[in-house]
């Protein structure tokens, strides 16, 4: 009776697992489905990076604006515009901006608006914590990499329940290290500029210009 038992408790658990994949998974659809839905995205982050056995903490703020695969990323002083076809890294500070070509078929090359589906594949999903912050109703969900390589242990990513917006992403590495990316404000289908993501090299008269391809 006892070992029956023990392995009616086992089945059960396993379809609770089961059933909170499928719960995280549905969810994540909801929030590729709406980010595909907009014609533009336009977000302010900010981005902390914490290591208390290096005793590092670092806090960085940024914006990006994405429509389709393109997009305009300011970070840390550097400028990123991608066109669709070429990507324009502009560092003010060095005065030097760095041509290349992207392939965004390669499933390597990380841009703003795979940050924002990247999800998809390549990991274990499991709904974790609900927690409100500042009134609003923010689901976890725990991605775990597939890849053995992978350096990072686990990420949180917290989804909006209401709107299903992407609310912060956390990545905690092997080697102790936290990052956390925390959007400030997620504005979609925004007037933009014809010019908003065309290179302008005129702009820069004095830059030297570095083309790798």
């Amino acid at each position: 009776m006892k070992k029956f038992l023990q392995i009616t408790a086992l089945l059960l658990f396993s379809f609770s697992i089961q059933a909170q994949d499928k719960k995280a998974k549905d969810l994540l659809d909801q929030v590729t489905s709406k980010v595909k839905s907009y014609d533009n995205i336009v977000i302010d982050f900010k981005y902390t990076l914490n290591n208390a056995k290096e005793n590092i903490n670092q806090d960085s703020k940024g914006n990006v604006t994405m429509k389709g695969n393109q997009y305009v990323l300011n970070f840390m002083g550097v400028t990123k515009i991608f066109d669709g076809k070429k990507s324009y890294t502009i560092v003010p500070e060095d005065e030097e901006i760095t041509i290349s070509t992207v392939n965004e078929k390669d499933d390597n090359t990380i841009t703003p608006s795979k940050m924002l589906t990247f999800f998809n594949s390549g990991y274990k999903c499991t709904m974790d914590i609900l927690q409100d912050v500042k009134g609003r109703k923010i689901q976890y969900i725990k991605l775990v990499s597939i890849n053995p390589k992978d350096q990072r242990k686990e990420i949180l990513l917290g989804i909006d329940a209401r709107t299903k917006h992407i609310y912060n992403l956390i990545e905690m590495g092997k080697n102790g290290t936290k990052t956390t990316l925390t959007v400030n404000s997620f504005k979609t289908n925004q007037p933009l500029s014809k010019n908003q993501f065309t290179f302008a090299e005129g702009k820069y008269p004095n830059y030297y210009i570095n083309k790798l391809d």
